[in-house]
């Protein structure tokens, strides 16, 4: 055992009880948060146009202060962008985290002074919860590769800004660096597979114990390796014994990422998002995320089916039911007040507060009045896979085809396999079925002939990696929606499809 991972497992040991003493009060610590806020957004523009000098209470802020989304909150964002102090947080932002919006174009999301340990903490507590439950530390002292955006950061007037992951990669602790790959140099590289060349160069003779990403990169980081040395993960690296992961749900990937490896490792789900990191996998016992209830973000959420509704609902944590959809709501020290991030979550448990992600607000199908969502599509997928083992999974997405040529308007699934189920038909039928199973709307329109049966669309295996390309959006934190309600991303696939069943 080295030094590193010597002195973890006390560290590890202390950052834990702390958790747990807070996880057993969270009301009282979301109270704590909840009014430090308020006093400090006082002395805010915003907290001035808002009266937060009269504000005493959640009601009295839910009252005073609607629910916004970026649109909404960008006249405040453009008079920071502008040189202004004191408009949403005191004082200025120390980063701008950029990311891509919709209507928007880009969007600027303040990173503060006060903000900023909440992510790096929080990635930190994730490795140190593992720690201390599995009583593994021995990744401390090797190589860990991060697949992220470049860190490279660009001035938006005096303040730094660029992706979140490569603002992170500024923040790495100093003992860390030396296990850090890949190097900033090839972290610079923009384009994809040009970085993805270079890192293996980098790593390819490294005592790599750790990988951190999003599940599909890192499924091509592990194909690129396995092309190169015509050898399993396990034995390119036989150390390696942890991957974190964030940003999609891990399990439709699992199995060909495990195989890939050659066995089973041991993995850690995270939650970050430019807004905040808000949960992490603390256990690999129990399911679901622990919230960060003390980490300087108030939580309200509102339920799934309301959030459209023009006053909505608003929950605090206290008042959360199990099982339950919800959008979630952040205020924080970052200077974001009510804010709608767009992901929806479900609490597993309420003792500690753990969650589960299940999709995004947007990204939903209801073409037809089902409101089939991200968690639905991906659980029918994992059992109808169950029922067909000898199939792999590369990537997949739904969409609605609506008023086809013949027949009756469906979904459309567009999936690619690195192993095809031996039957597509069959296969196709399971996957309706276990639909119908989860969602009881979509179930009726098929009972009442108003959809027929899902469609599948079988890719080329290297589908959405050629199309992310052709689009630009390869690698980094790019991400493939599992689910639309139209077609505009569905129908740059049908190039690929090999039109068979």
């Amino acid at each position: 055992m080295g030094i590193k991972s010597w002195l973890s497992i006390p560290f590890a040991k202390y950052v834990v009880n702390q958790q747990r003493k807070w996880a057993q009060k969270p009301v009282m610590h979301q109270k704590r948060t909840f009014e430090s806020l308020i006093v400090q957004g006082r002395e805010t523009l915003f907290g001035e146009d808002h009266g937060f000098k009269h504000i005493r209470s959640v009601k009295e802020f839910q009252e005073r202060v609607p629910l916004r989304d970026y649109e909404q909150l960008r006249p405040y964002i453009d008079r920071i962008r502008a040189g202004e102090s004191d408009v949403l947080w005191k004082g200025r932002p120390i980063y701008f985290a950029k990311t891509s919006g919709t209507t928007s174009g880009s969007k600027y999301i303040p990173i503060t002074k006060s903000s900023i340990p909440n992510h790096i903490n929080s990635a930190r507590n994730a490795l140190l919860s593992y720690i201390r439950e599995s009583e593994n530390s021995s990744f401390v002292d090797g190589q860990m590769i991060f697949l992220s955006g470049s860190p490279e950061l660009n001035m938006e007037g005096d303040i730094p800004t660029g992706r979140l992951s490569g603002i992170v990669n500024h923040h790495v602790p100093q003992y860390l660096r030396r296990n850090q790959k890949p190097s900033f140099e090839a972290n610079c590289i923009e384009d994809w597979e040009a970085k993805l060349d270079k890192i293996i160069e980098e790593t390819g003779e490294a005592d790599m114990r750790l990988i951190s990403g999003i599940p599909p990169w890192i499924q091509m980081y592990f194909d690129r390796l396995i092309e190169k040395y015509n050898r399993p993960i396990s034995e390119i690296f036989p150390n390696l014994s942890l991957i974190v992961h964030g940003g999609v749900n891990f399990k439709p990937y699992s199995n060909k990422l495990f195989e890939s490896i050659g066995k089973e490792i041991d993995a850690i789900e995270t939650y970050p998002a430019s807004e905040g990191f808000f949960a992490f996998q603390d256990s690999q016992n129990e399911e679901g995320l622990l919230l960060q209830l003390n980490s300087g973000i108030f939580f309200e959420f509102v339920p799934l089916e309301e959030i459209q509704n023009e006053n909505p609902k608003r929950y605090c944590i206290e008042d959360v039911q199990l099982d339950k959809n919800y959008a979630i709501i952040i205020s924080s020290n970052a200077g974001l007040w009510a804010y709608v991030i767009g992901d929806t979550v479900k609490f597993v448990s309420k003792s500690p507060y753990r969650i589960v992600v299940t999709g995004r607000v947007k990204h939903f199908i209801s073409a037809f009045g089902e409101h089939v969502i991200a968690e639905e599509v991906e659980k029918a997928m994992n059992e109808t896979v169950k029922k067909f083992p000898e199939t792999e999974i590369v990537e997949f997405t739904v969409a609605p085809k609506i008023n086809p040529e013949k027949g009756l308007s469906c979904h459309e699934w567009f999936i690619s396999f690195s192993k095809q189920p031996n039957n597509i038909s069959s296969f196709e039928k399971e996957l309706n079925l276990q639909l119908c199973r989860l969602n009881s709307y979509y179930d009726d329109l098929i009972q009442g002939n108003i959809l027929k049966n899902l469609e599948v669309a079988v890719l080329q295996p290297d589908a959405f990696i050629r199309f992310m390309k052709k689009n630009g959006k390869l690698g980094g934190q790019n991400k493939v929606p599992r689910l639309s309600n139209d077609r505009k991303f569905a129908e740059g696939l049908t190039e690929f499809a090999l039109n068979q069943k």
